[in-house]
């Protein structure tokens, strides 16, 4: 089967066919879309899974039947994905095959040419059980189809499967999944209807103070579904708050301050995205969009963290050495959010060809502001005997919200020579002068009586 599954990059996890309808706008297509999954399903009693649980993990596929998706020009010539022929019972893989008619499938390029763009697709299936649908050996099944993207996207789905009565149960020409105990085709797979979805683009997101954030949630539901609430919750650090609730036929939804869902796009076209204004540390937590209908609830988890850039400087900016003076250096960080930080010093003369890592540093305890944020100060102490003038000192501050490191430097000038230094050089340096004209005048005087006697002795 795993074989069977895999596909050259230009057809991997897709199988596309011309769609014979001449209504379609190009450059749309119907596509199969293929995905591996994991059934996570109850174990059988008196069995623990593999986490120790009670519930079992098998392969799975999942094929998104005739999904319309834009043709860029990459689908080539692939058909619609062909189910192995195979009993029902003779391979452990579970096959769902998943139509959506009336449903769109949400972020499908996404999941097209993630094999081919190097993304990773986490796909899980399970039985869903917030409303049961029937009793007996056979109810009507429903299943939940997790998808996770490694991009951040996020899609759940919720399948109806097959079912039948306990008098089809019962008859001896009836193919139930061995496992399942439900209905499946003659290849064996289980045929599904995707009759809600709801989707995220964003589960992780990270913002600045001040900002305006939009936590991003969408839904579509089959027509004969209704949505009868919607809700965000805010958890953070073991407490949880409502901050948007609308109930199907209320007077008008319940909104907390700083907090906007835009009312029309949610009953237009399923835009359950929350806005939240005026971001502060407070906001920082796990938000839940919950989306549900009578008989279903899909739910969202979006992680929103707060990070604010620290400020950095260092006093003084320059300075001149003094010998035998110990000179200490300040780098001040403030304003900045989580807690932790890094920050480091580096020394560099004329003589280091890099940078010199230093070790004698001290901190400050942290301190926090009314808005949440944190400063710290970094101490630096320099003195004549270990150092060398001029010189470059810089504090380095790493943080989660930089990109990379800031880094702001003090400059050490060279000792400038004292007054008695002046004295002593000028009176050294008159010194050497005059002995030096003394010795040239003398020569002068020595040279001219013998130029004397030459001129005479010619005579």
């Amino acid at each position: 089967m795993i074989q069977e599954l895999l596909f050259f990059c230009g057809l991997l996890g897709l199988h596309a066919g011309s769609t014979n309808d001449r209504t379609a706008t190009p450059p749309f297509r119907t596509v199969d879309i293929v995905l591996e999954c994991s059934y996570l399903g109850e174990a059988p009693k008196g069995l623990l899974g593999a986490f120790g649980g009670s519930f079992s993990k098998d392969l799975a596929t999942l094929v998104l039947r005739d999904v319309s998706v834009r043709d860029d020009g990459s689908l080539g010539e692939a058909t619609h994905y062909k189910v192995p022929w195979k009993s029902a019972g003779s391979s452990s893989r579970i096959i769902f095959e998943a139509s959506a008619p009336s449903v769109s499938i949400p972020h499908a390029e996404a999941l097209l040419h993630a094999d081919c763009s190097g993304e990773k697709v986490n796909c899980e299936i399970s039985p869903y059980n917030f409303q049961q649908h029937g009793k007996g050996p056979c109810p009507a099944s429903w299943f939940m189809g997790t998808l996770r993207l490694s991009r951040g996207i996020s899609i759940a789905l919720v399948l109806r499967g097959p079912h039948c009565s306990g008098e089809q149960a019962d008859k001896s020409d009836a193919i139930l999944h061995p496992k399942l105990r439900i209905p499946v085709s003659e290849k064996g797979t289980v045929l599904t209807t995707v009759e809600l979805q709801s989707s995220s683009c964003n589960t992780s997101l990270r913002t600045h103070l001040g900002g305006l954030v939009t936590l991003d949630c969408h839904f579509a539901l089959a027509p004969s579904s209704l949505l009868s609430s919607l809700e965000w919750r805010r958890q953070h650090r073991g407490s949880g708050r409502r901050l948007f609730r609308y109930q199907a036929g209320s007077t008008g939804p319940r909104v907390e301050p700083k907090v906007h869902v835009d009312l029309p796009q949610l009953l237009g076209n399923g835009d359950a995205s929350l806005k939240l204004q005026e971001v502060n540390v407070e906001d920082e937590g796990t938000y839940m969009c919950l989306v549900s209908t009578p008989q279903h609830q899909i739910q969202h988890v979006i992680q929103l963290q707060v990070a604010e850039p620290p400020r950095v400087r260092v006093i003084p900016e320059q300075v001149s050495f003094k010998r035998d003076v110990t000179t200490t250096l300040t780098c001040d960080i403030a304003g900045y959010y989580p807690l932790d930080v890094s920050v480091s010093w580096t020394q560099k003369t004329a003589e280091d060809e890099a940078e010199i890592t230093l070790s004698s540093i001290r901190f400050s305890s942290h301190q926090q502001s009314q808005d949440g944020t944190y400063s710290i100060t970094s101490y630096l102490s320099i003195s004549s005997a270990t150092v060398q003038a001029p010189a470059t000192y810089s504090c380095h501050v790493s943080h989660v919200a930089l990109e990379e490191p800031i880094s702001v430097s003090a400059y050490l000038k060279a000792p400038e020579k004292t007054g008695s230094e002046g004295l002593v050089g000028g009176f050294i340096a008159t010194v050497i002068f005059s002995i030096v004209l003394f010795i040239v005048l003398r020569r002068k005087r020595t040279v001219k009586p013998k130029s004397e006697q030459l001129l005479g002795a010619s005579e």
